[in-house]
């Protein structure tokens, strides 16, 4: 059972709400499930916060995805509560800032992952914000009991390649038609959002599944960085 989980949440520091802000007319985290929804895996999962479960809820039903809550804090517990809940076996760990988030790689990621059985999979030189990571889920329940600094656990991975000697790790380069060392994708300041709402309206009239393509990403990103 592998199950996709997107985590996000309201209380951003530097850009508050951002999940909410308005992407092409719809939701930012709407967009970020659009293009996920299109990842070939068994079940797809909105973890978030108890308090985000009435802002959030209904965009993921919408998305075709299920709605689990738990710590705000304890990211790590909250994938390991959904783990339990879904009995799941592998997780593809998204989250809800990217809406440019490249479904092809990962799904090509997570197939290397399992045919490795890596515990820890995550692409180098995606443009930032474009990367999943694939994880073992009997990992990361070892992790939740085991990780104890509140970055661990905040940040659900760094348990895991932080301990190489314990976990067998798989952290290639990614492939050249989708490394862009020097962009950013994701949204986390005003500059990003301003960044995101051109790059959506160049790729708007594309579904999502095309959307979730890198090349295309890539390709409408250097045209709009080469007009500035």
């Amino acid at each position: 059972m592998t199950v996709l989980i997107l985590q996000a949440r309201l209380d951003s520091v530097r850009l508050p709400r951002k999940c909410l802000l308005p992407l092409g007319g719809r939701p930012l985290l709407f967009r970020a499930m659009e293009v996920l929804a299109t990842v070939n895996c068994d079940i797809k999962v909105l973890a978030c916060p108890d308090d985000c479960v009435e802002p959030f809820g209904p965009l993921a039903k919408e998305a075709g995805f299920e709605t689990v809550s738990g710590p705000k804090d304890d990211v790590l517990a909250r994938y390991c509560n959904v783990i339990r809940k879904f009995s799941a076996d592998r997780i593809i760990r998204a989250t809800g800032d990217n809406p440019f988030v490249f479904s092809d790689a990962a799904e090509f990621l997570n197939q290397e992952a399992c045919g490795l059985g890596a515990d820890y999979s995550g692409y180098t030189g995606l443009p930032y914000g474009a990367g999943v990571e694939s994880v073992n889920a009997a990992a990361l329940l070892r992790a939740e009991r085991e990780a104890a600094s509140v970055y661990e656990r905040e940040n659900v991975c760094p348990y895991l390649y932080g301990h190489p000697e314990l976990f067998r790790l798989h952290r290639p380069m990614a492939p050249l038609n989708w490394q862009g060392f020097d962009m950013r994708v994701t949204v986390d300041t005003q500059e990003d959002y301003q960044r995101a709402q051109k790059l959506f309206e160049a790729v708007k009239d594309y579904p999502p599944k095309e959307r979730g393509r890198g090349e295309v990403i890539i390709e409408m990103y250097k045209k709009l960085e080469s007009r500035n």
